[in-house]
């Protein structure tokens, strides 16, 4: 009887505790989340070598806008996009959830690296005017079906509804 009422009453101080711990909509974030650490722990297991991953964060605290930009070595690339651009775009929206809590702007840019004739290796900004698109052909312009040599039984006979 006594270990009953001693659990009942931790089982009720717990449950305070947790009612407590979640009840943070009241809460107002005046500190800027470290965004460095935050997209090292997200894409450092993405990578094959993570001492390739360089990262900088650029804040402006007039505008509240935060630029992060992200270079990476061309092997990683894949990795980190993702299949259709889920991994960045997950990557994104978890950085975007972070600025919203203190009412920041997020932007983030992805670098590749690239190899000069030099031998030193410089970033190349991954844009639109860098891409190269293949235009494929839209599917009212494909082949007619092809003519079949050999006829079947219901075009030779139309007119037999057997």
């Amino acid at each position: 009887m006594i270990l009953c009422g001693v659990f009942s009453k931790k089982q009720k101080y717990l449950n305070k505790l947790m009612v407590k711990s979640i009840d943070t909509s009241n809460l107002s974030y005046s500190v800027s989340p470290n965004y460095l650490k935050l997209l090292s722990f997200l894409i450092e297991p993405l990578l094959d070598s993570p001492d390739s991953l360089k990262i900088d964060c650029e804040e402006i605290p007039s505008t509240k806008r935060v630029w992060i930009r992200l270079a990476v070595d061309e092997g990683d690339k894949g990795r980190i996009y993702g299949r259709g651009g889920r991994n960045i775009q997950s990557i994104q929206n978890v950085l975007a959830i972070a600025a919203k809590q203190v009412e920041q702007t997020l932007y983030l840019e992805v670098y590749e690296e690239s190899e000069d004739n030099s031998g030193r290796s410089s970033y190349n900004r991954r844009s639109e005017s860098n891409r190269k698109f293949v235009r494929r052909r839209s599917r009212s312009q494909s082949p007619s079906d092809p003519k079949l040599s050999i006829r079947s039984r219901w075009q030779e006979n139309p007119t037999n509804p057997s």
